[in-house]
């Protein structure tokens, strides 16, 4: 069994919604109760002119993580998500892996951790509420650190609850 940190976003439509969505969907994935950070409504990173609204979620599955990549896109693409090119771009739903146990995986096809979770204040603040010892599984770097090094992106911790 394995515990996998999801980082989730959505800049179009009714983000909200889109993000509860997901949230179901992760539900019905996990084999535990999905443990869900705050809302934070942040700045998009490239071209996207819309704000995005992020949390994180914890899950516990037995699937490997390809078996659970392949899922979380189909899961995109049925809920109207546009090809994953151009690279910034918007967005009804994305879900991305931050982690997934304490594995470093490099293949042309997965990355875990995330490649650009620490550069990403709106997957780290949301991480450090869920985490507040959380070490980068490959550096082992500290989430207060990680925070500190990370580009500037404005952010806000929402009340809404999804």
């Amino acid at each position: 069994m394995a515990t996998v940190v999801v980082a989730l976003g959505s800049n179009i439509g009714r983000r909200k919604q889109h993000l509860s969505d997901a949230k179901q969907f992760l539900d019905g994935l996990s084999e535990d109760n999905v443990r869900a950070s705050s809302i934070y409504i942040t700045e998009p990173v490239g071209p996207p002119t819309s704000d995005f609204y992020n949390a994180i979620a914890v899950i516990t599955t037995s699937l490997n993580p390809k078996a659970l990549i392949k899922k979380f896109k189909d899961f995109e693409q049925q809920h109207g998500r546009e090809s994953r090119h151009p690279k910034w771009s918007n967005r009804t739903i994305d879900l991305d892996i931050i982690a997934y146990n304490d594995l470093v995986i490099q293949t042309d096809s997965l990355i875990i951790p995330h490649p650009e979770y620490c550069k990403r204040l709106f997957v780290l603040m949301p991480l450090e509420e869920l985490f507040p010892q959380w070490a980068d599984p490959k550096t082992r770097a500290p989430i207060a650190q990680l925070i500190s090094e990370a580009p500037d992106l404005r952010y806000k911790k929402t009340t809404m609850r999804w």
